[in-house]
């Protein structure tokens, strides 16, 4: 009897490997042939010698060029109609909506969308942004549509947001709160001494609030509040929202932020450090929060979707407005100078983690997922 063939849709195979890689090995003890289509990247090498299939798929990170959008939809229609999965599965914003139109086209039996955030379009403002914000609600009612579907929200405001635009059918919607966490690698473990040591960790984006993070710590430099700001994450210049490698080092010499460059070492830094920040203007569900939760580190972060979903407030940490730097400062304070609150909101953290995002869990619900649309074909 042949295998079910289960196909994942990434656009970079180094955030397959950091997102998805337990579930696919999941996949593989239950008995599914799987197959990974991503860009072409030094992670490939690693995702075959898990005994995956890889395939190449040209994709680029700006979306700017219309003629590169439908060379990528073609191809993920010509790999659909080659490999004939059983199911594939969307991840990030570009695989749903070229996969989900090519997945229809291609007749694929069975698919689950991720939705893992909506993204800069839905944060930008002005009338461009609200130009290409129309294109791609076309694009979602579109890419969504298919008979024999789930999609799977991380947050509650992304699902209504796609509801409302009529993309989504309420059969098809499950919510798993984010991708999951290795609770015995990401261990709770009390915190170091101080001077207390603050973390971001996230790509250097504008709409990930790295810039409030660094006016933050210029403002607790001036009122001689005694936090080191270190900053985990690489630029990214195929987004449009990235800041520089000029911008980080004048921040580094302007001596506010100790930058770290992007890092694999995530539980270390955060067994490090005291506070886990994040800023960000929106998210699916942040990893680096999860991550947080489980190490047992407090967390400030914004009352935005996705970010208030990733913790409890005012029990694992605190909420502040976005694109304001003050507050930030001022919950960045206050953690800093009540350690019994702190450290209080970091034990909750963990039992967050243990009791909503242990990896083991999301596994076992995607597999079920997984189960139903094959028992539907």
């Amino acid at each position: 009897m042949n295998r079910p063939r289960l196909l994942f849709v990434v656009n970079n195979p180094a955030f397959f490997l950091s997102h998805r890689l337990p579930l696919a090995l999941a996949a593989q003890r239950e008995g599914y042939e799987v197959h990974v289509a991503t860009m072409d990247g030094d992670s490939v090498a690693r995702i075959q010698s898990y005994g995956m299939t890889h395939h190449v798929i040209p994709m680029t990170r700006s979306g700017k060029n219309p003629l590169s959008e439908l060379k990528t939809m073609l191809a993920l229609y010509r790999l659909f109609r080659r490999v004939r999965p059983d199911i594939v599965h969307l991840v990030t914003i570009k695989p749903v909506l070229y996969g989900g139109v090519a997945a229809r086209l291609a007749r694929v039996p069975g698919m689950v969308s991720a939705i893992s955030g909506l993204g800069f379009v839905f944060v930008s403002r002005g009338a461009k942004a609200e130009l290409v914000r129309r294109v791609v609600t076309v694009l979602y009612r579109i890419a969504l549509g298919h008979p024999n579907s789930r999609i799977v929200f991380q947050n509650a405001s992304d699902r209504d947001v796609l509801s409302k635009l009529g993309a989504v059918r309420d059969e098809q919607v499950v919510m798993i709160r984010g991708s999951g966490v290795n609770l015995s690698e990401y261990a709770a473990v009390a915190e170091p001494p101080t001077p207390v040591v603050a973390l971001m960790v996230a790509r250097l984006l504008r709409d990930k609030g790295v810039l409030e993070y660094v006016e933050a710590a210029r403002i607790l430099r001036r009122q001689n509040v005694h936090v080191r700001m270190l900053l985990a994450g690489g630029i990214d210049p195929g987004n449009p929202a990235s800041v520089t490698a000029e911008d980080v080092r004048a921040w580094q010499d302007e001596g506010i932020i100790e930058p770290l460059g992007e890092r694999s070492d995530i539980a270390r830094l955060y067994a490090a450090s005291h506070i886990a920040v994040l800023p960000s203007y929106r998210e699916g569900l942040p990893r680096s929060l999860i991550e947080a939760a489980a190490c047992g580190r407090a967390v400030v972060t914004t009352d935005v979707p996705g970010c208030r979903d990733a913790i409890e407030p005012d029990v694992t940490g605190l909420l502040v407005p976005s694109h304001d730097a003050k507050p930030l400062a001022a919950a960045i304070a206050r953690l800093a100078q009540d350690t019994l609150l702190r450290q209080r909101m970091g034990a909750a953290g963990r039992a967050l983690a243990e009791r909503e995002f242990d990896i083991e869990d999301v596994c076992t619900k995607h597999l079920e997922l997984y189960q139903t649309l094959r028992q539907a074909r």
